[in-house]
């Protein structure tokens, strides 16, 4: 089984002001930039996902402006409202119960940013960022956490990147209901599963550009929605062993560092990059990786770098 090795950073960006969010983001632009639309780089299509974004996300607006003109940079504001992005998938699987969430995150590692940032833009938040502000999953201050999976299906509509999604909700709700509601309002642009929890609930919501909020029968979610799952995709994604595998497992964070929620390489290079486990109402958050894990809070948040090694099953060498 190859390894590899890749290097988690974790920064503090407060609320984006002082420049240290600008020099995070501006040494990522140009790989970044790639990410824009082709619509998304006229001055129409600029305009559109303007609107769009003051239309849906209006408290996050003098934040958008915000960060935009410190990273200064053209095409900065289009870019980050995270409305004309290329579309892209990953395989995942979480779980929320009793107060916790958990889940791996399955991508090539030279996809993932692997940056764990601490913000507070509009109030205090933890979590693992993607494309220089969204979010992967992450906590806020209230107790509420939030996480994503790909949904598995080939649609692309109009609307937001679910990374833009999961930092606006988490900006600005408390809990799991709040939040759900406040979906129905957000269009989205590929199909994706949420996942989140409060202190006293947890849910998992199917979300689509073709679909409205649709609530899942349980809290938890790997790479499919209400349709059923074809042999072909099964074979590619092992999604469904993978739903029936952390059902029986629930919050068990050593079944997840072992197959089959554990995933090693495949043939496209994606893998588990980490493991994370939310306990929002102690504002902790705890990554994993066989043999290795990095807790981080809100009372005690370490500014640093991990470099660790991916692809080896936990128990063995």
């Amino acid at each position: 089984m190859r390894q590899q090795h890749m290097t988690f950073q974790a920064i503090e960006v407060g609320d984006g002001a002082d420049g240290r969010w600008a020099a995070y983001a501006r040494a990522l632009w140009q790989e970044m930039e790639g990410l824009l639309t082709d619509e998304g780089r006229t001055p129409d299509g600029a305009d559109r996902v303007r609107t769009l974004f003051g239309t849906h996300m209006p408290e996050l607006v003098p934040v958008l402006h915000r960060l935009a003109g410190q990273l200064d940079r053209p095409g900065a504001e289009a870019l980050l409202t995270h409305a004309a992005l290329r579309p892209f998938s990953q395989s995942c699987t979480q779980i929320g119960r009793n107060g916790t969430l958990l889940r791996n995150y399955d991508l090539r590692p030279d996809q993932c940013e692997g940056t764990i940032v601490s913000s507070c833009f509009l109030r205090p938040v933890i979590g693992m960022q993607d494309v220089l502000w969204g979010l992967l999953d992450g906590m806020n201050d209230a107790g509420l956490a939030i996480s994503l999976t790909w949904g598995g299906r080939s649609v692309h509509g109009r609307g937001f990147a679910i990374l833009i999604v999961v930092r606006y909700l988490l900006e600005t709700c408390d809990t799991v209901d709040e939040a759900v509601d406040r979906l129905r309002s957000l269009p989205v642009a590929v199909p994706q599963n949420l996942t989140l929890v409060d202190p006293t609930k947890a849910a998992t919501v199917f979300v689509g550009p073709d679909i409205p909020p649709t609530p899942a029968p349980d809290a938890c979610a790997a790479n499919h929605q209400h349709l059923p799952v074809t042999d072909e995709q099964e074979r590619a994604l092992r999604t469904q062993e993978r739903l029936r595998a952390i059902r029986a497992a629930g919050t068990d964070v050593a079944a997840m560092l072992k197959p089959p929620l554990y995933r090693p390489a495949d043939e496209q290079g994606s893998r588990t990059l980490y493991t994370a486990h939310y306990r929002p109402t102690e504002g902790r958050v705890t990554y994993h990786w066989p043999g290795e894990s990095w807790q981080q809070s809100f009372g005690d948040f370490t500014v640093g770098s991990r470099t660790v090694t991916l692809g080896r099953v936990a128990g063995k060498s």
